[in-house]
């Protein structure tokens, strides 16, 4: 009897490690081919821009003083594409997570740009090619606009595959039962995330012995998973071999939601026994962690000392971001004066109240100030607001929003689905009580809810536009636009506003949540 469940153990190990196999091999061959097949359309984008530039040039003979030789057009072609593919490759391009994004998908092309421009201007020189610098420069904008524009038709591909199951990295939830239900409410209801759950591995901590074991106090946890789930998701025991039993069930990432905490030794030996099978780990953790800061450790007298600091909020990073400001703000006020003075008149003829609606809001730091808007609404709507609101039934709180607010004029209507009532705060901006990009202001009774982590928004001015508005707008739940908020506090920059006044461009064309 023991040398038969020994056998049956022996092959069950089997089994195990071929299926492990099998699923390594199917992970690795569909992110390779993808790649692969990313890469050829790039470095085609190369060709075909370098090729336009030359004959609209008129310098389709060209050559190398230094190499001569009948192939030499070939080889220039296949080497500057591959310097193009290089290029986008070391500035993250290539990344798993990117492939299918948009806006910073762009940004890193444009750093990739910057960066083959130099590189490509190095091999003219050693090559004795005496290139004009124009062509150049024209070769590698367009292949920058060409690349863009099939990576566009490649998201739209990659998003309907993603409809259908493909182009996303199963995952395995571990964490409580809580944490484990609160993460695939959150995969559930996000649409950027490219997270497909397959399985969860529910474990508490042994307050005992201070290791991590497998939870079998379930409560509603399997009720809920069923209600809301059904038969797709497995569930999957913690302990040994727990690795090979994820990629056994498909994984590709295992999403750690709570439990096993970051430098701990439970989870360096669980990070250790993941990553040994190239299985990502993804952590879902606070929007005020210390990962987004810049760390430095330093020895002194036998102590070690871990200084930490966020570089966004250096004198340095906010003169940038205030002369940032002034710019866009100044082009968007010159650009929109035509529109503004249509929109300022249609207001004026609906019910001759006044053109703009001022109200006080919270600022930086908690300093109120007056914000501007084109009016939307009939006047004196803010005395009515409790009443709508009752009406519809919700209480004066935070995020108080009626979709069919019966105060909204004709010409609001119009002027809220298209962002225009916002026109005005570009002064606001200009000014210096706003910013382009930021959270939105709030009024004080708002403010009054904060708890301590959402009240971190107020560390830095509000802005026209920001996370949430980009993101679904009042589409999205409280829950969801607080995480946005103060992400954007810990994480902002010059260069990721400017991607979000490109998303804003985005939503105004194509307004979604917006009332």
């Amino acid at each position: 009897m023991q040398d038969s469940a020994s056998g049956a153990a022996i092959n069950s190990k089997a089994r195990l490690n071929n299926k492990v196999s099998e699923q390594l091999s199917q992970i690795s061959y569909w992110r390779l081919a993808v790649n692969l097949v990313l890469m050829l359309l790039d470095m085609a984008m190369f060709v075909i821009a370098v090729a336009a530039v030359l004959v609209a040039r008129n310098e389709i003979t060209f050559y190398s003083s230094r190499f001569k030789f009948t192939l030499f057009p070939v080889v220039y072609f296949v080497l500057t594409a591959l310097i193009w593919i290089l290029c986008l490759h070391s500035s993250g391009v290539y990344h798993r997570h990117i492939m299918g994004d948009g806006y910073q998908l762009n940004v890193l092309i444009g750093k990739a740009t910057v960066k083959c421009w130099f590189v490509l201007c190095a091999c003219h020189f050693v090559l004795n090619m005496y290139a004009k610098l124009t062509a150049i420069t024209l070769t590698v904008l367009l292949a920058a606009l060409l690349t863009m524009i099939e990576r566009v038709i490649v998201r739209k591909f990659i998003i309907a595959s993603r409809k259908n199951g493909k182009y996303l990295y199963s995952t395995v939830l571990v964490g409580s039962p809580e944490g484990i239900l609160s993460a695939l409410k959150m995969l559930g209801q996000s649409k950027q995330l490219n997270y497909r759950p397959v399985a969860v591995c529910p474990i508490r901590l042994n307050e005992n012995t201070g290791m991590v074991e497998t939870e079998t106090d379930f409560g509603d946890f399997l009720q809920e998973i069923n209600d809301r789930w059904g038969s797709r998701l497995m569930m999957v025991n913690y302990g040994d071999r727990l690795a090979e039993r994820i990629v056994a069930v498909g994984a590709q990432t295992v999403m750690v939601t709570d439990v096993l905490h970051r430098f701990s030794d439970n989870f360096n030996a669980f990070a250790l026994q993941m990553e040994s099978l190239n299985l990502e780990i993804a952590l879902t953790a606070s929007a005020v962690e210390i990962s987004g800061h810049e760390t430095q450790i330093r020895d002194i007298q036998g102590t070690s000392i871990m200084t930490i600091r966020l570089p966004q909020y250096s004198p340095y990073a906010r003169i940038c971001k205030r002369l940032f400001d002034i710019v866009v703000s100044l082009v968007a006020i010159i650009l929109s004066s035509p529109i503004m003075l249509v929109v300022a008149a249609l207001i004026k003829k609906e019910d001759g109240g006044p053109v703009f609606y001022t109200q006080e809001r919270i600022g930086l730091r908690g300093k109120p100030f007056k914000i501007h808007k084109f009016r939307s609404m009939r006047v004196n709507a803010d005395a009515h607001l409790a009443e709508v609101a009752a009406a519809n039934g919700q209480e004066m709180g935070a995020r108080v929003k009626i979709k069919k607010d019966p105060r909204i004029t004709k010409i609001g209507h119009f002027i809220r689905k298209t962002s225009l009532d916002e026109i005005p705060q570009f002064f606001d901006s200009l000014i210096g009580t706003m910013s382009v990009v930021g959270p939105r202001p709030q009024r004080q009774f708002e403010v009054d809810e904060y708890d301590q982590i959402y009240a971190t928004r107020l560390l830095v001015k509000p802005g026209i536009t920001g996370p949430w508005q980009v993101s679904g707008r009042n589409d999205l739940d409280e829950e969801e636009s607080r995480r946005l908020d103060v992400n954007y506090v810990q994480n902002w920059s010059v260069l990721g506003d400017f991607v979000y006044v490109l998303r804003t461009i985005g939503v105004v064309i194509h307004p979604n949540g917006a009332y």
